[in-house]
């Protein structure tokens, strides 16, 4: 089922533009909270969204109800830096972000609503021959699993990222890369409100301002939410809240191997045109991302801060790390500004791996532990999670990501496959 959008005439926008809030149609529906429903939702960002959206579209569940303590897109599905990949090296990792990406690759007509996916390339540089061979490595395991995959020489980098050719001398110079080049960017708050739409047309309700403070239980089974307007009966309940996953497992008396680390990002004034892809840059005192957006801005991101904090705070520290190795990378952005810095609330796991799993009890389920991976695996959690809540099977993408594999010893230990002081 589709939404088809309105189209508007360039005087009708103009009109609309002074004629006050009656003219614009909301994305997504203002229903009232239900006293019951079958499967509620914690959290109305990438995950909760369109875990919702996919028990609506693929098993049929409508009485659905999405809970976000603020607003649709607040969390950190507005927060990322819009990276989009799948070049992972444990199969229990490709094989689920490959099929994020191919869903990411059709999700605007799925939606019916622009995501900007834009397929630019992600390069990671090797700053020496030993990185080179882990590069290697990793790319062909992704061949090996049918994932696009290209092992770059140093002339062959310069040839594809013109843009690191450089003027003189660099320090920590480039010897190679691998590229992904269906890897790339996605319109980060298109996301949230295309799914929010998309899932309010199917009759989810989307409830802001609503706080989850309990869970309610009778007879060791999960009967519903008490929330700040008003207990909820629920057959079902899925947590999917990102950084506060820590405090899920403080609700439900279940301690869980996540710590809450920031992930800051930056963005400059807008430039013309200068880089054309991803560029992942870890060099002996430093890492950056860097990309360009959209609006010409220069978007930036380095490593995690390093120590548990849920404040969303930028600490001047983190970004004079991380424009310094932009600078080392790229040069010619030495002068320009900074416009904006913030930061992002990641739940990091002791394997840098996710996990979807019951928790607790059979009705309550768990999204969460994303580290690195949250904004770009959306389309195939929310399809994993659905598959998992509606049948009560975990599919054979997520199989893995358990959380008793913590206990069992069973872990994903490739911590994320990217920003790391640990490369793989």
């Amino acid at each position: 089922m589709s939404v088809r959008a309105p189209r508007y005439s360039a005087w009708s926008l103009l009109r609309g533009r002074f004629s006050g809030p009656g003219f614009w149609r909301p994305l997504w529906s203002g229903r009232q909270l239900q006293k019951a429903y079958d499967v509620v939702v914690v959290g109305a960002g990438g995950h909760g969204l369109a875990t919702a959206y996919h028990l609506a579209r693929d098993h049929g569940v409508r009485r659905v109800a999405v809970l976000e303590k603020r607003l649709v897109g607040y969390g950190n599905v507005g927060r990322n830096t819009t990276i989009v990949r799948s070049n992972y090296l444990l199969p229990q990792n490709h094989y689920f972000y490959e099929d994020a990406l191919r869903r990411w690759e059709t999700l605007s007509r799925d939606l019916n609503y622009n995501v900007m996916y834009s397929p630019r390339g992600v390069l990671d540089l090797a700053l020496s021959d030993g990185e080179m061979v882990s590069l290697a490595r990793r790319g062909n395991a992704m061949r090996l699993a049918g994932i696009d995959a290209e092992l770059m020489d140093r002339a062959g980098v310069m040839k594809f990222a013109k843009e690191l050719v450089p003027a003189g001398t660099r320090r920590f110079d480039i010897v190679g890369g691998l590229l992904q080049q269906r890897g790339g960017t996605v319109r980060h708050d298109a996301v949230a409100w295309g799914y929010a739409r998309a899932a309010s047309a199917l009759g989810v309700d989307i409830i802001e301002d609503c706080e989850v403070t309990g869970l309610v239980t009778t007879a060791g089974v999960a009967t519903g939410v008490e929330t700040s307007q008003g207990p909820v009966a629920a057959g079902q309940v899925v947590f999917a809240v990102a950084g506060h996953t820590g405090a899920i497992g403080t609700m439900l008396g279940v301690p869980l191997p996540v710590e809450t680390h920031l992930l800051q990002a930056m963005v400059t004034e807008p430039i013309k045109p200068l880089i054309n892809s991803v560029l992942i840059y870890v060099h002996p005192h430093g890492e950056v991302y860097i990309l360009q957006s959209d609006r010409g801005g220069v978007v930036m991101g380095g490593f995690l801060d390093g120590f548990p904090s849920y404040t969303r705070e930028g600490r001047w520290s983190r970004l004079e790390d991380v424009v310094q190795s932009a600078v080392a990378l790229l040069p010619q952005i030495a002068g320009l500004r900074v416009l904006r810095h913030w930061a992002g609330t990641n739940d990091m796991t002791m394997d840098g791996s996710f996990i979807i799993d019951r928790i607790r009890y059979d009705n309550v389920f768990l999204n969460g532990g994303w580290c690195y991976g949250g904004f770009k695996s959306i389309p195939a959690s929310g399809a994993a999670c659905a598959q998992f809540v509606a049948t009560g099977t975990a599919p054979d993408l997520i199989r893995a990501h358990t959380l008793s594999r913590f206990a069992s010893g069973h872990l994903l230990d490739e911590r994320g496959g990217g920003p790391f002081p640990v490369r793989l």
